[in-house]
C-alpha cells in the first residue's frame, strides 16, 4: 500500500499563486507516475498534470504556461506550482501515483486538498 498526503491548498485571488505538495510512503519501491487531478463541483474528474521517473511531464492545456509539476525522488514528494490561478481553477486537488509491480500498475489517490480562487 502507498499512502498519500497532501498540503498547500487554500484561498487565493485571482492572480495568485500556490504550491501543493503531496508525500509518498509505506510501499513506494516502483513508483513510476506521480500526478495532480482536479475536481470541480459538478464535473468529473480532470488530470492536471503529471510527471514520470524519468522526468517527462504532460500538462492539461488549460494549465500549460501557468503550472508546473516537479518531484523529488529522494524526498517521494510530487509538487504543483500553480501560478496567475484563475477562478476556474477552484477544484480539490488529488495527488495519484502509479505504480508498477510484476507487470500490473497500482493507482493510489490522496485525500485531496482543496483550492479556491476568488475573482
Amino acid at each position: 500500500q502507498v499512502q498519500l498526503v497532501e498540503s498547500g491548498g487554500g484561498l487565493v485571488q485571482a492572480g495568485g499563486s500556490l504550491r501543493l505538495s503531496c508525500v509518498a510512503s509505506g510501499s513506494i519501491l516502483g513508483i513510476t507516475v506521480m500526478g495532480w487531478y482536479r475536481q470541480a463541483p459538478g464535473k468529473q474528474r480532470e488530470l492536471v498534470a503529471v510527471i514520470i521517473s524519468g522526468g517527462s511531464t504532460n500538462y492539461a492545456d488549460s494549465v500549460k504556461g501557468r503550472f508546473t509539476i516537479s518531484r523529488d525522488n529522494a524526498k517521494n514528494t510530487v509538487y504543483l506550482q500553480m501560478n496567475s490561478l484563475k477562478p476556474e481553477d477552484t477544484a480539490a486537488y488529488y495527488c495519484q501515483v502509479r505504480k508498477s509491480v510484476l507487470g500490473s500498475s497500482f493507482n493510489y489517490w490522496g485525500q485531496g486538498t482543496q483550492v479556491t480562487v476568488s475573482s
